[in-house]
C-alpha cells in the first residue's frame, strides 16, 4: 500500500487523565482508556464518567479519537449496570468500544448500533475464520494477536479489509508470554482473572533456579517494532497500538512522541530514524521484535522483570568504574527529568473540566420567554452563545408564575457534560406565566444544541429473557480423549466421546481425517488457537470428514462449521459467562450448545438463561490450564538444543517438566505432540458440588481424560473414572468418595470463588 494513501493510526494507552493528555500532545491519533468498571486494566487509575466526557472534548479538539475499553467477560448480574453505562455512552461522542465478551457484541449490535465495536486482543484473533466471525457479529476493527508474524498479519489484514474491517497491531510495550484471553494463571493461583482485568502477572514472578540457571524463566523482553514500520505499512495495518495503561504520563509521552516522529519521517521521506534512545530512557525490559520476525529464540527472554533503562545506559557507555557508572546514571536521570519537564509544560494548560454555563433568563409581558446560555469550554478556551424561545407569549400569572425556583429546578441537569455556574434573572419580569410544558420544550432545544445538535437517545431497558427448558432431563456425561490407545473407552460408556485435535497439523491432517472417518463415534474437539496453515488443515478436516457434530474452542472453526451446516458446541475456552454470549453464538452461528466458563461460581452461573433448544455444558474434571504460549517454556527451564522454535518443534516435541515458584508450588509444563507448550496447575479441577447444586441447569457434565497436564502424576484407571462419574450423575453417594480417593490432588476453588 502506498504510504501517501494509507492512514496510519498511532494508538496510545491512557491509564489516567494525565497520561491521556500526554498522548494527545505527543501526537497520538487515538487513545484507548477505561472507566473504573468493566475494563481489563484494573490496576490503572482509569477514569470517571465525568472525566471521560471532558477527555472526549479535549481529544476531539486535537483531532484525536477516544476508544473505551469494556474488554472483560461480563457476569449475568452485571447486565443492568452495563445497560446503564451503555445508555450513557450512546449519548457521548465516543469513537469506539473495545470488547471481549461475546454477549456484549450481541447487546450493542441490537440495542446500541451507533457504537463502533472493536474486537479486543483478548479474543485471540489469529485466523481468517475468526475475522469472518467478528465481521458477522458486528466488529468494525480487530486487534490481531500479538504472537503473529508479519506474513500472518499481512494475510489477515488483507482478509479483514475485504470485510471492511480495520486491523490493529501491537507494536510497543510489555509482552505476555501467554496467548491473550487464554491465560488463567492469575485466576487459578490468586483468584484474580486476566479475563476480568486483574492479572497478577505470574509470568513476571520469580521461580526456583531452573536447570539452565534462570530465576524468571517466563519473563519476556518488551515488544518494539520501532524499526519494522515499513513492513507494517506494507502489510496494510491500519493502527499501531502502544501498550501501557498502567504506565505513567512520562512513559506515554516519550513513547508516543518517539513513534510519532518515526511515522512522520517515514511518511514524508520513506526513511526511518535509526535512534531509539528515548524509548530506552523510560521503563523497559529491553526490546525484542521476535514475534513479528517469526524468530522465536531464547533471546526473547530477560532474567529480570524490572526496568532495564539504567542497565542499557551503562552498557551503551561501557561504564565499569564507580565514577563512570554514577556519571552515566546522573545523565540518564537528567534526561528523564528534561523529558518530564517538557511534558509538564505542554499539558499544564489542558483542561477536561465540564463546560461552564451561565443561563440568562429574559422575558417581559407580551414577549416570548428567552433563555440564552453562555457556554465556556475549558478544553478549547472558546465561548459560545446558545438560545431558545417559548412559542407562547408571557402573560400575567394567575396562581402559578414562571419564577426563579421553578426555572432552576427544571434546568439544573440540562446536560451531563455541563455545570451551571449561575443563573441570571436580572431581565425577567416578575409574576409572568407560560405553560410549563414550554419550559420543557426550551430545555430540550437547548440540550439538543449543547449535544452538538444531535438528539439524545432514549434509554433502552434490559431485555427480559425467557427461561427455556433443558434438552436433556437428566444430565449426561461426555468425555475427552486424545490418543488411539483410549478408543476402547467408547465401548464401555454411552457418553459422548470427544477427540482432541492438536493445534498444529501442517500436512498431517490426513492422519486425523482417516482416523475420524474410521471412527465416526468420535466427536472432533478443536483447540482455541489455530494459526495459518494449521487453521487451513483444520478446515480441511471439517470438509473431508463432515462430522455430524463438533466442539470448537475457536470461533474461526465455528464459523466454518456454521457455513457448512455442521452442528457445533462452543468449548470451555471461549470464556462464556452470560446469557447474551449464548445468544450471540446461537443467533449468529446457529450454535447448538456451549460450555459455561469454569472461572465463575454457583451464584454467577445459576441465573444464566439458555436460548431455546440449546444445551449447556460444564467441565467437572480436567487438568487446570494456566497458560499456553507460542514461545517455548523449555528454553529457560530444562534447556533445548535448538537455536529457535521451528515447525518441527510443534509437530515432534513432547517434552514435560515442572517449574516451582519461590513459595514452593510446582506447576507442570507439558507439550503434546502437535500442540503448544502449556503450563498446568499442580492440582486437577474436580467439582462434584455443581452436580448437586445445578444439575437442573446443565444438560451435560464433562470430564477430560487426556494425559496432557498431568505432569509426573501417576496415570489413573480411566475406565474406573468413567464408572464413578456415571454413578455420580445417577445420584449415588459412593462415587463421590471413590473419586476423591482416586484424584488425590484436586481443587474447585474457582467454583467457590468465582470472578
Amino acid at each position: 500500500m502506498n504510504t501517501a494513501q494509507q492512514n496510519i493510526e498511532l494508538l496510545a494507552p491512557g491509564g489516567d487523565v494525565e497520561a491521556i493528555k500526554a498522548a494527545i500532545v505527543a501526537g497520538a491519533n487515538a487513545v484507548y482508556c477505561g472507566l473504573d468498571t468493566f475494563n481489563a486494566r484494573n490496576r490503572a487509575k482509569n477514569l470517571s464518567f465525568e472525566n471521560l466526557t471532558g477527555i472526549l472534548r479535549l481529544a476531539h479538539h486535537y483531532d484525536c479519537q477516544i476508544f473505551l475499553t469494556i474488554n472483560v467477560v461480563i457476569l449475568e448480574q452485571e447486565i443492568p449496570a452495563l445497560f446503564k453505562l451503555l445508555n450513557r455512552l450512546v449519548n457521548t461522542t465516543i469513537d469506539g468500544i473495545i470488547v471481549q465478551d461475546l454477549g456484549l457484541f450481541n447487546l450493542i449490535k441490537k440495542y446500541f448500533p451507533t457504537l463502533n465495536l472493536h474486537a479486543s486482543t483478548q479474543l485471540t484473533t489469529v485466523n481468517a475464520g475468526q475475522v469472518a466471525f467478528l465481521a458477522k457479529i458486528g466488529a468494525s476493527r480487530i486487534n490481531l494477536s500479538r504472537e503473529l508474524n508479519l506474513k500472518e498479519i499481512k494475510n489477515l489484514t488483507t482478509i479483514a479489509h475485504q470485510y471492511q474491517l480495520l486491523t490493529e497491531v501491537f507494536v510497543h510495550g510489555s509482552l505476555c508470554i501467554a496467548f491473550s484471553g487464554q491465560c488463567y494463571s492469575s485466576s487459578v493461583s490468586v483468584g484474580n482473572s486476566g479475563n476480568r482485568g486483574r492479572c497478577s502477572q505470574a509470568c513476571r514472578d520469580e521461580y526456583e533456579t531452573t536447570d539452565v540457571g534462570k530465576n524468571f524463566p517466563l519473563n519476556l523482553k518488551d515488544n518494539s517494532a520501532y524499526f519494522d514500520l515499513p513492513e507494517l505499512v506494507d502489510a496494510g495495518v491500519d493502527s499501531l497500538k502502544i501498550e501501557g495503561r498502567i504506565k505513567g504520563a512520562h512513559y506515554v509521552y516519550t513513547v508516543i512522541d518517539s513513534w510519532h516522529q518515526q511515522i512522520n519521517r517515514f511518511i514524508t521521506t520513506g526513511r526511518l530514524l535509526h535512534n531509539d534512545n528515548n524509548l530506552r530512557k523510560v521503563f523497559n525490559r529491553d526490546f525484542t521484535n521476535a514475534f513479528l520476525k517469526a524468530d522465536l529464540t531464547k533471546e526473547m527472554f530477560i532474567d529480570n522483570p524490572r526496568d532495564h533503562s539504567v542497565q542499557h545506559a551503562l552498557e551503551k557507555n561501557n561504564a565499569v568504574t564507580i565514577v563512570h557508572i554514577e556519571d552515566v546514571k546522573k545523565t540518564l536521570y537528567q534526561d528523564k527529568n528534561a523529558l518530564g519537564a517538557t511534558l509538564n509544560d505542554k499539558i499544564k494548560n489542558l483542561s477536561i473540566k465540564q463546560r461552564q454555563l451561565t443561563l440568562h433568563v429574559i422575558g417581559q409581558q407580551g414577549e416570548p420567554l428567552t433563555i440564552r446560555i453562555t457556554v465556556e469550554d475549558p478544553s478549547n478556551n472558546k465561548t459560545t452563545i446558545l438560545e431558545a424561545r417559548s412559542e407562547s407569549l408571557l402573560s400575567i400569572a394567575g396562581k402559578t408564575a414562571i419564577d426563579q425556583p421553578a426555572i432552576e429546578k427544571r434546568f439544573k441537569n440540562i446536560h451531563f457534560d455541563c455545570h451551571i455556574k449561575q443563573f441570571d434573572f436580572s431581565k425577567l419580569e416578575a409574576n409572568l406565566y407560560i405553560p410549563f410544558r414550554e419550559l420543557t420544550q426550551i430545555k430540550n432545544k437547548l440540550t439538543f444544541l449543547l449535544n452538538d445538535s444531535i438528539d439524545l437517545l432514549a434509554p433502552v431497558d434490559v431485555p427480559k429473557l425467557a427461561r427455556h427448558p433443558k434438552i436433556n432431563p437428566q444430565p449426561t456425561l461426555s468425555i475427552l480423549i486424545s490418543e488411539e490407545k483410549d478408543f476402547h473407552l467408547c465401548d464401555i460408556t454411552d457418553a459422548d466421546v470427544y477427540f482432541k485435535l492438536p493445534e498444529s497439523f501442517k500436512e498431517d491432517s490426513l492422519k486425523f481425517i482417516n482416523l475420524l472417518n474410521d471412527n465416526p463415534q468420535l466427536i472432533p474437539w478443536f483447540p482455541a488457537v489455530l494459526i495459518g496453515k494449521d487453521y487451513d488443515e483444520a478446515v480441511k478436516i471439517l470438509e473431508q470428514v463432515k462430522p455430524i457434530q463438533i466442539v470448537s474452542n475457536n470461533t474461526g472453526i465455528a464459523y466454518k462449521a456454521f457455513e457448512m451446516g455442521i452442528e457445533w458446541i462452543a468449548g470451555p475456552f471461549l470464556n462464556t459467562t452470560n446469557s447474551y454470549a449464548l445468544r450471540t453464538l446461537k443467533e449468529e452461528l446457529n450454535c447448538a450448545g456451549a460450555f459455561i466458563s469454569n472461572e465463575i461460581n454457583r451464584i454467577q452461573i445459576k441465573n444464566i438463561r439458555r436460548p431455546e433448544n440449546f444445551k449447556m455444558l460444564y467441565s467437572i474434571y480436567h487438568p487446570i490450564l494456566m497458560m499456553t504460549s507460542r514461545q517455548c517454556f523449555f528454553q529457560q527451564t530444562v534447556g533445548c538444543n535448538k537455536a529457535s522454535i521451528e515447525d518441527g518443534c510443534m509437530l515432534k516435541c513432547k517434552k514435560a517438566t515442572t517449574i516451582t515458584n519461590i513459595k514452593g508450588v510446582s506447576f507442570a509444563i507439558d507439550k503434546q505432540r502437535g500442540g503448544y507448550p502449556s503450563i498446568y496447575n499442580d492440582e486437577q479441577f474436580l467439582n462434584i458440588d455443581i452436580v448437586n447444586d445445578l444439575s437442573d441447569q446443565f444438560d451435560v457434565f464433562f470430564i477430560d481424560l487426556t494425559d496432557i497436564g498431568t505432569g509426573s502424576k501417576a496415570p489413573l484407571d480411566k475406565t474406573e473414572l468413567i464408572r464413578h462419574f456415571e454413578g455420580l450423575l445417577k445420584g449415588k453417594d459412593e462415587p463421590q468418595f471413590q473419586l476423591y480417593e482416586m484424584i488425590t490432588s484436586s481443587t474447585h476453588q474457582q467454583y467457590t470463588q468465582g470472578l
